[in-house]
């Protein structure tokens, strides 16, 4: 990475978007991890415990993964639809005080683990319920439903939602298989809409329809009950779909695909880095820009739109990909045989801020970056990121140092796919820990809650930090590790936990608010209370 001094100021006034003009801080965590005790987090009481603990702290905004229904290997950024909702997250309690199930269908859910997420045992067990449910609607269509009328989502959402569930639906006829290994009359959406398995899988893709309609119906609840706290969502839209998803299954044309075989030819990864020797091979398909470009970019407005119908800010993942992209042949064994080719640059956030001028977007533009990148970012005016493990073991000039961010950008101590910055620290070499507490001039005892001050101080407008830092847990607590398959996404915390955090921490989390500027108009009085948290000098 080329490393040189930025401007701390703001966004140009000539930029296309220029939203992140106020200092915030916000919390990081999936709502997988939330301690539901149905197995998995959900959209229930301990979503709004959270958004109480938001609101306590002044955290104003709540940053989650992708959440999108996951595949194969239970990653958020690998999901079967950019615009359908995980039916895992779905609360079963509501289900059974709005008839739908009875209090005993819940109890294989209730012996699932509280400390970890069993995906497999969730496909097991819980779609079935939620398959349950939408039996039980279509035995009585004409009962109340608890978040509206059905007929009426399905109307709205039709676009995305009639291929989805059909996808899906078909999906689950052929045993799982990958789309391309269906029948020719099945293999895309065109083909399948003509073929006899359209009335034969009609009530399973109905269901996949219930699904969505409760997952939806359940987080708009959420929505609401953050935005009267004042907390706004930021969602994460991953550049790259997955290869077995409806996405790839209903618009063949607009990705790098064999005509004959429906194959990739290409497949999306990047080259070795700080997380991988060999690079990461990510297997996605490639988009075909210059069809995306033919049709306007409709198909990336219809995703955004959709995005923004769930969140309010939207961060979109390997910004980097729109300027260059790592292009790997299919087949290849690592990330290593790939090379860069053009992305379709600023002229897809030009037509972007055209179609939606009030998008918030944040550029997830971490990685080996060129001035190329730098210039996109720029002309956008799209805030970057700055994660501070990203930091130390150089030299002076590294941008993620805090003498060295920017105002127009988003601090992180650490991302979903960072170890916890306690565990980062106990495994970094001494060189590295040795340049952290001369930098800070600190001990380095309490390295987790160090990082999440200088976050708070540091002069980027919004620092976003995660909770297992601010429980100051330890590398148990990671939640992805790049480039390994298996065992990601699973962490969950206890309520005793975020119980402990609010009654010791949400204080002392306000008065940093209040201290670097990023307390709600509110609270800004804080700074004048005096109120001392045991934080505030455990590592002088």
């Amino acid at each position: 990475m080329e490393l040189t001094n930025v401007s701390a100021s703001g966004p140009a006034s000539g930029t296309l978007f220029n939203w992140l003009n106020q200092r915030a801080a916000g919390l990081l965590v999936h709502p997988t991890a939330l301690p539901s005790p149905f197995g998995v987090g959900a959209f229930d009481e301990s979503a709004i415990a959270l958004l109480d603990f938001l609101a306590a702290a002044d955290l104003r905004y709540w940053q989650l993964c992708p959440l999108g229904p996951t595949g194969y290997g239970d990653s958020p950024y690998q999901c079967f639809s950019s615009f359908a909702g995980n039916p895992y997250l779905i609360d079963p309690a509501a289900l059974v005080r709005s008839g739908l199930l009875t209090d005993a269908d819940l109890a294989p859910l209730r012996a699932l683990s509280a400390d970890r997420v069993d995906y497999g045992a969730l496909y097991e067990r819980k779609l079935p319920l939620l398959f349950k449910a939408h039996a039980a609607w279509h035995r009585d269509p004409k009962r109340p439903l608890p978040y509206g009328d059905f007929a009426a989502f399905r109307s709205s959402q039709a676009e995305w939602l009639a291929r989805y569930s059909f996808f899906s639906a078909l999906k689950d006829h052929f045993k799982g298989a990958p789309w391309w290994e269906w029948p020719a009359d099945a293999r895309s959406f065109s083909a399948a809409q003509k073929s006899p398995l359209r009335s034969a899988v009609a009530q399973r893709a109905e269901g996949y329809e219930f699904i969505q309609y409760l997952f939806y119906g359940q987080w708009t609840q959420v929505r609401k009950e953050a935005s009267r706290r004042g907390i706004a969502i930021i969602g994460d839209v991953p550049i790259f779909t997955a290869l077995d998803s409806a996405d790839v299954w209903s618009n063949p044309g607009l990705f790098q695909l064999d005509r004959q075989t429906l194959r990739p030819t290409h497949v999306a990864g990047v080259p070795p880095d700080y997380f991988s020797a060999d690079g990461q091979l990510w297997g996605n398909p490639l988009y075909d820009w210059a069809a995306h470009e033919a049709e306007g970019y409709a198909w990336w407005l219809r995703r955004l739109r959709a995005n923004f119908a769930l969140y309010d800010v939207v961060r979109i993942d390997h910004f980097r990909g729109f300027d260059s992209y790592w292009s790997i042949p299919a087949g290849s064994p690592t990330a290593r045989t790939g090379k860069w080719e053009h992305g379709p640059g600023l002229k897809f956030f030009e037509t972007v801020r055209r179609a939606l001028p009030g998008a918030r977007l944040i550029a997830e533009d971490l990685g080996d970056l060129t001035p190329a990148v730098f210039a996109l970012r720029e002309a956008t005016g799209l805030p970057g990121m700055s994660v501070l493990q990203f930091a130390f073991g150089g030299a002076a000039d590294n941008l993620y140092l805090p003498h060295n961010q920017r105002a127009n950008s988003v601090v992180y101590p650490g991302t979903h796919d960072n170890d916890t910055t306690k565990g980062w620290y106990a495994h970094a070499g001494e060189p590295i820990r040795d340049h952290v507490r001369r930098y800070f001039r600190i001990s380095g005892q309490e390295v987790a809650w160090d990082f999440i001050r200088t976050a708070y101080a540091s002069v980027a407008n919004l620092a976003v930090v995660s909770l297992q830092d601010l429980l100051n847990l330890g590398s148990e607590a990671r939640f992805n590790t790049p480039g390994i398959g298996q065992g990601n996404w699973s962490w969950r915390y206890r309520p005793e936990q975020l119980l402990a955090l609010r009654d010791n921490s949400a204080g002392y989390l306000r008065d940093l608010a209040a201290l670097y500027g990023r307390a709600t108009p509110s609270s800004k009085n804080a700074l004048t209370r005096g109120t001392t948290s045991s934080f505030a000098s455990s590592s002088t």
